[in-house]
């Protein structure tokens, strides 16, 4: 099976300082739901891992979240692309939970769920918890420029803090193109 594990905000959907708590606000970035329709088409499971501290800081309920998640879900489908699974964390950044990335939490929840190992599994993220939390668990991560992912990769990058191996590219569209290139 080829798994590929996706951070959300940033990644896929514009992100906003200031959270994204409707529907109305999630914005997809111009050419990833493309990027996920090519990726189901070629046999890929997509999943998404996100942080959603939004939840414990009352921003939102979580029937708003599921209502985000489908329309999500509906865009990818519109252009061909799937969604398999959706995990996040609820908890705010005090919480002393195992699932809020950097921690690995989340990422072995999907390995124990799915039934698979991590290492090698590609994952895309936009900020250093999401490499970092990857990492962790033996995922390739990939670093992406759009959301929070430039401002990462000039405060990160530069100075050696992303984690060994980290392939930088401009957006998921990139990303894509470059596993599906690999690709056997």
């Amino acid at each position: 099976m080829k798994l590929i594990i996706l951070d959300r905000d940033g990644v896929i959907n514009e992100d906003s300082d200031a959270y994204i708590k409707s529907p109305d606000e999630w914005v997809p970035i111009p050419g990833s739901l493309e990027a996920i329709g090519r990726l189901s088409q070629a046999g890929w499971r997509v999943v998404v891992a996100s942080n959603q501290s939004g939840l414990a800081r009352g921003l939102f309920t979580m029937e708003t979240l599921g209502d985000i998640h489908q329309r999500m879900r509906q865009a990818a489908s519109e252009v061909g692309g799937r969604i398999d699974a959706i995990f996040f964390c609820p908890h705010g950044p005090g919480a002393q939970c195992d699932c809020r990335k950097p921690k690995p939490g989340m990422l072995l929840d999907i390995a124990r769920r799915l039934d698979v190992r991590l290492e090698g599994i590609p994952l895309v993220g936009d900020s250093l918890r999401d490499l970092q939390a990857g990492a962790s668990v033996g995922c390739s991560p990939w670093l992406v420029l759009t959301g929070k992912g430039r401002k990462t990769w000039e405060t990160s990058g530069t100075c050696g803090e992303l984690p060994a191996g980290t392939v930088v590219c401009d957006d998921l569209a990139a990303v894509v193109d470059a596993l599906l290139k690999a690709a056997p």
